[in-house]
């Protein structure tokens, strides 16, 4: 029987996963107060700093207004958390665009039959790398059509995904 490792610290990506969590948890009740749906969050290091993004979208879609007025709400939310666990950062608020990220089992479910790009941290049959259909999801895994094979993708797995422009 192999020990207990305490206190293991997390990996890079799985502290960012956690703040992320964390984030949509603080923020889902401020986006649906304003009749809207937080599509995505994202914590990415960039050549300008650290970006907590948020994608936002709202049947008919998302125009200026409600990207500030979400942007002024959950700023002053967040700044005092995030700055002490994180330190600086840039917010942006946005909607969520042609190439929309896809983080969660309803998005795969709902965009199921369209072109989607993803990421993932293991490789599967020797690539990271996958374009193809969604055909759906199950037991935590997206099956993607890949050149007419499936590919079985765990959720827990995806690093990245993004519907893909036909």
């Amino acid at each position: 029987m192999k020990p207990k490792e305490k206190n293991k610290a997390p990996t890079p990506v799985e502290a960012q996963r956690e703040l992320a969590a964390q984030v949509v948890r603080m923020v889902t009740p401020i986006c649906s107060a304003q009749g809207c749906e937080l599509v995505h969050c994202e914590f990415r290091r960039e050549p300008a700093g650290l970006v907590l993004r948020l994608y936002i979208d709202k049947p008919g879609g998302v125009g200026l207004a409600d990207c500030v007025g979400v942007s002024r709400q959950v700023s002053d939310l967040l700044d005092a958390g995030l700055d002490e666990a994180v330190g600086p950062y840039n917010l942006e608020v946005s909607s969520p665009g042609v190439e929309r990220p896809l983080s969660r089992e309803v998005d795969f479910q709902r965009f199921s039959g369209r072109r989607a790009r993803i990421r993932t941290a293991a490789a599967i049959a020797g690539q990271k790398n996958f374009t193809g259909r969604l055909a759906g999801v199950a037991e935590g895994r997206v099956t993607l059509e890949v050149d007419d094979r499936l590919v079985a993708i765990p959720m827990a797995d995806i690093v990245r995904a993004r519907l893909t422009a036909d």
